[in-house]
């Protein structure tokens, strides 16, 4: 499946929104524990910036398949060549290479967003993403244990990061 990148505009909001919302009741992506609105989403999407930190949607044939972001780390400014990433796709286009070309796709644009350095945080029993994270060269960098607790269960959560540039 060939899968096109384009930046996201507002009205992808929604459908943005209801792919997040669709991974939350798997507690394995995302530590919200009910659903999202769209309007609780409009800060967090205007703070994209398709020169520095985008927000792409994946589209197959038109419709959105998934998103991918690249958000600032940590807010300061030491950290500008760092972004955190996050790949969420919707159910229907699951287990079908997107998370691999999204990942693909974004190495291709570091160079032109000054990025060196992407981190993920991936809960440590997510295995399906920490595979695909650690089979495209991410380490682990880090490990919280039992900092999350949903539904009674205490899960912990893991940082893995790359860099693309040696300094």
């Amino acid at each position: 499946m060939k899968i096109s990148f384009k930046y996201a505009k507002k009205k992808d909001l929604p459908t943005i929104t209801a792919i997040y919302n669709q991974v939350i009741p798997s507690r394995m992506a995302t530590a919200d524990l009910d659903p999202v609105s769209v309007e609780s989403k409009q800060d967090w999407f205007a703070a994209f910036d398709p020169q520095k930190r985008p927000i792409w949607v994946l589209k197959d044939d038109g419709k959105i398949a998934g998103w991918v972001s690249l958000e600032s780390f940590y807010g300061r400014p030491a950290y500008l060549h760092t972004t955190e990433i996050s790949i969420y796709i919707d159910k229907k286009y699951r287990h079908k290479g997107l998370g691999q070309q999204a990942l693909e796709f974004v190495f291709g644009q570091l160079k032109t967003l000054d990025i060196d350095t992407l981190v993920a945080f991936i809960f440590h029993h997510n295995v399906p993403s920490l595979g695909l994270f650690k089979k495209n060269g991410f380490e682990t960098w880090g490990h919280l244990p039992n900092v999350a607790e949903m539904d009674g269960q205490l899960r912990s959560l893991d940082i893995l990061g790359r860099r693309f540039k040696n300094n």
